[in-house]
């Protein structure tokens, strides 16, 4: 971690840092866990740093842009009250694709822009600095990203709501219209979340859209990323029993069971790492893996070590924890592969180096970003 934050400009500062919202959002659980670990003062104050850097960065205009200021429009005091109040960009090298611009599906990929999924990390995130640091702002920032993000993303159709996985900077339109598959279950796990620690704070309007949501399609994945995101979802919900009453409500309002929901993320989960440990990847060289994919999964086991006595609690779900078991070592083997110097040397790394290093380090010690 300290490497990162010389490489991204956070720790010496750096007149131009390198920001990216998916890699902040655990590495602000990171350093948090390093205070949580050690005491030391330090590693608390370049978690909050680094969320006000990527604030000013991510959260106003590229240096490339013709805009500039708050991405919310708001004027510069206003916007330092809420800087997440016009959701925050990805952080990608490209600018996002004009309107007058052909679709490229390549070429998206890196392209900046606002991804779903990148938002409801920093959602946890931020509301991990406030129940660490005592300060109700951080959580606040959190509900209000929530806010905008579903207000945004979610759209009606004719068959009820749906969600874009990608939309522009200033939240006009979308880049990307499909849903992304995990999108509705971990908006509806990370808004309980918020629900819960936020007193006086109404999500339920949209818990309940995804809700909603979240009882159509299907979870099943043998991505590793995908896999662990649905354990890291299954843990949240399974260890404050506030977060769990919040879904419970709405669900059994709309006539599906808590637990059939439980159920599916874990089997979800069981099927596809049946699939990924059978399809024999992790027997592949550095050159054909991609490590951060692995660590969602590594640090999604993690999380499952630290559920697995509320799985055995629940009659119903006692045998998923006895399945799961079976796959735990799966988290040592990725860790292992990737430690070892001459794995890390390889293009696969390197060309993603930021994301894998904070990564491996969160699968290392995942205290804080699998609390809530």
């Amino acid at each position: 971690m300290a490497e990162f934050a010389g490489l991204t400009g956070l720790d010496p500062p750096s007149a131009h840092p390198r920001r990216y919202l998916w890699t902040d959002a655990y590495a602000v659980c990171n350093y948090l866990e390093l205070f949580r670990r050690t005491g030391d003062g330090t590693y608390r104050d370049l978690a909050l740093h680094l969320v006000d850097l990527v604030h000013h960065t991510l959260g106003r205009h590229r240096d490339d842009d013709s805009r500039t200021g708050w991405i919310s429009g708001l004027p510069d005091e206003e916007g330092e009250a809420h800087p997440t109040r016009g959701g925050l960009r990805i952080g990608k090298l490209l600018p996002e694709r004009r309107p007058d611009e052909p679709f490229d599906e390549r070429l998206e990929w890196d392209r900046d822009g606002q991804y779903y999924h990148y938002l409801t990390k920093w959602m946890h995130a931020l509301n991990r600095v406030s129940r660490v640091t005592g300060d109700p702002t951080y959580t606040r920032w959190a509900v209000e990203l929530a806010k905008i993000a579903h207000a945004t993303f979610t759209y009606a159709s004719p068959g009820g709501k749906r969600m874009y996985w990608k939309v522009s900077i200033d939240l006009s339109r979308p880049l990307v219209p499909a849903m992304g598959q995990h999108d509705p279950l971990d908006g509806l796990v990370t808004y309980s979340e918020l629900q819960a620690a936020a007193g006086g704070t109404d999500l339920m309007p949209e818990i309940a859209d995804m809700v909603r949501i979240c009882q159509e399609g299907s979870l099943a994945t043998d991505d590793p990323l995908g896999i662990g995101g649905l354990l890291f979802d299954a843990g949240r919900i399974l260890q404050d029993p506030e977060v769990s009453g919040r879904i419970v409500e709405l669900m059994n309002r709309g006539g599906f069971a808590y637990e059939d929901l439980l159920a599916s993320v874990l089997d979800a989960g069981l099927a596809g790492l049946a699939r990924f440990a059978g399809g024999g990847t992790l027997r592949y060289p550095a050159e054909s893996r991609l490590a951060f994919r692995e660590f969602g999964l590594s640090i999604g086991l993690r999380g499952a070590g630290e559920f697995m006595r509320h799985l055995r609690e629940n009659r119903e779900l006692s045998k998923r924890a006895d399945a799961l078991l079976r796959y735990m070592p799966l988290a040592d083997a990725i860790e292992r592969f990737w430690m070892d110097t001459r794995n890390r040397e390889t293009g696969t790394w390197t060309g993603h180096r930021e994301i894998n290093m904070v990564m491996l380090a969160t699968s290392l010690a995942p205290g804080e970003f699998l609390s809530i």
